[in-house]
């Protein structure tokens, strides 16, 4: 019970969103941040572009204002003020060095403009700004939210007596504020808008691209039932999900074979164990019924036991042997050892069948050709390649071995027959456990099936090359390539 809860805690873990959401949510992600970098954007140009362009016009408004003051000479000052102030569309003051304001004024009105302006701060600010600049007149951005434009006014008091006044003529930025304010509103529901467009958009399309990711997902879980008629090709979606389909339809087409080829082992090993058992039965039967007293017919009798003991050990060992490799648990050793005298010996196991067969083995032996690999497993490739060339031979029963240099200095070790050959259909499947020709033979093929498949584990566990080139009718010749390695007695020399 515990087990179950840790699995399915464990599963739970491991639940991530869809791809449909993942799209979707990346979609309507990018849409609404675009739009709000767009607003952002244009918020910060739009302030700074109002503020430009308030401070030129207040800049040209502040020099013909002070040019139209300094020309004009009537009575009504103040009226005049006003009226440009009207005119220019902007606040004009005239005020004097404590910060009073002069001009305009209302005889009539109680309202204290210093208050309400705070017009001694500004003057501060004013005369600050005006003491570093060289043309007598500043242009500059007041902390109270307003473009100011200041200058020296001189106004003659008598005849000789004159008075220095100040020109604040001052623009408030808060139709900006203003603009800013409906901008960002107008992007907030600009980015409500996106969103729900985006999230239709980003529905829509997350569909049509994960539909067949979908459809491909059902048929999957039928292949994984062990339905092997399954087309993953459907609609195209584009070049991707095409390239997709095919490497699954490989797939389902290795699969495939290889559940057939697994049915096929369990037959052909079923059979292999079953044959020499049922003899050993059966001539254990004879032995205890018909031979026990008979010398002669018990020692026949028990070899046959014998013999179909050793069958089924051999068997076994293939079996393991390949399992071990295939798992990788068992550990190659390997060592520089004379290739040549190596591949002579393994030849000398097939004598018997030149004398009782009357094989012919045409050996092509090169002197003195080393090699790096382990020479245990190394023997095993040479008799099984050679073995399966006996098996099977043509009616000659010719068998010709090669080992010599190749062009690249590399050894090439060959075994050539006289058989039919291969199909050419049939040459990616013959490394395969218990693969046989589909070719009848005369003779019956000896040993357990699995030579070729432990030939192939061992030769790609060293790294090295090998294959087969096959004529059908004319024979096949399986080859492999082994690097060329210097003997230790020269190294040693060296």
């Amino acid at each position: 019970m515990k087990e179950r809860t840790k699995k399915k805690n464990y599963a739970k873990k491991r639940v991530t969103p869809s791809i449909y959401f993942l799209l979707w949510a990346a979609f309507s992600a990018f849409s609404l941040l675009i739009v709000l970098l767009f607003g952002f954007m244009q918020n910060i140009m739009l302030k700074q572009s109002y503020k430009s362009e308030i401070a030129y016009n207040l800049a040209e408004q502040g020099k013909a204002i002070r040019q139209e003051l300094g020309n004009y000479d009537g009575r009504f000052y103040s009226a005049f003020v006003r009226y440009l102030a009207q005119r220019y569309d902007v606040g004009v003051y005239i005020l004097d060095a404590d910060g009073n304001v002069v001009f305009p004024v209302e005889e009539d009105s109680e309202t204290d403009f210093t208050e309400s302006f705070d017009f001694p701060e500004k003057v501060t600010r004013l005369m600050e700004q005006l003491a570093s600049a060289e043309n007598g007149e500043v242009l500059y951005e007041d902390p109270s939210g307003e473009y100011v434009y200041g200058s020296e006014l001189i106004a003659y008091v008598g005849t000789e007596e004159t008075q220095t006044l100040y020109l604040y003529v001052f623009k408030p930025l808060k139709l900006v504020e203003n603009v800013t304010s409906e901008m960002n509103i107008r992007t907030m529901l600009l980015a409500i808008f996106v969103l729900v467009l985006s999230f239709a958009v980003s529905s829509a399309i997350s569909g049509v691209l994960t539909k067949p990711i979908t459809e491909m997902t059902q048929k999957a879980k039928q292949l994984a039932r062990g339905d092997f008629s399954v087309d993953f090709h459907g609609r195209a979606y584009g070049s991707e999900m095409e390239q997709l389909a095919e490497t699954l339809n490989f797939a389902r087409d290795e699969i495939s074979r290889s559940d057939c080829m697994q049915k096929e082992l369990i037959a052909n090993v079923s059979h292999d164990f079953k044959t020499p058992l049922t003899m050993i039965k059966a001539y254990a039967s004879m032995i205890q019924e018909i031979s026990g007293d008979n010398p002669e017919k018990r020692a026949k009798h028990t070899q046959v036991i014998i013999d179909e003991a050793d069958r089924l050990t051999s068997l076994v060992n293939d079996v393991l042997d390949l399992s071990k490799m295939r798992a990788g648990i068992e550990v190659l050793k390997p060592e520089v050892f004379d290739l040549s005298e190596y591949t002579r010996k393994v030849l000398e196991k097939f004598g018997y069948l030149s004398e009782k067969e009357g094989y012919v083995f045409a050996a092509d032996i090169e002197n003195g050709l080393y090699t790096c690999a382990d020479p245990v497993k190394i023997g095993e490739v040479l008799y099984n390649l050679i073995g399966n060339a006996v098996n099977y031979t043509g009616e000659d029963k010719k068998v010709s071995v090669f080992l010599g240099r190749d062009p690249d200095g590399n050894i090439r070790f060959s075994v050539t027959d006289t058989g039919k050959g291969i199909r050419p259909e049939e040459l990616s499947t013959i490394w395969d456990r218990y693969y046989r020709s589909a070719e009848a033979h005369k003779r019956p093929v000896k040993g357990t099936g699995l030579g070729l498949s432990i030939v192939k584990t061992i030769l790609e566990r060293h790294n090295f090359r090998f294959g087969v080139e096959s004529v059908v009718g004319k024979g096949s010749t399986f080859y492999v390539v082994f690097p060329y390695a210097v003997p230790e007695e020269q190294t040693k020399d060296k």
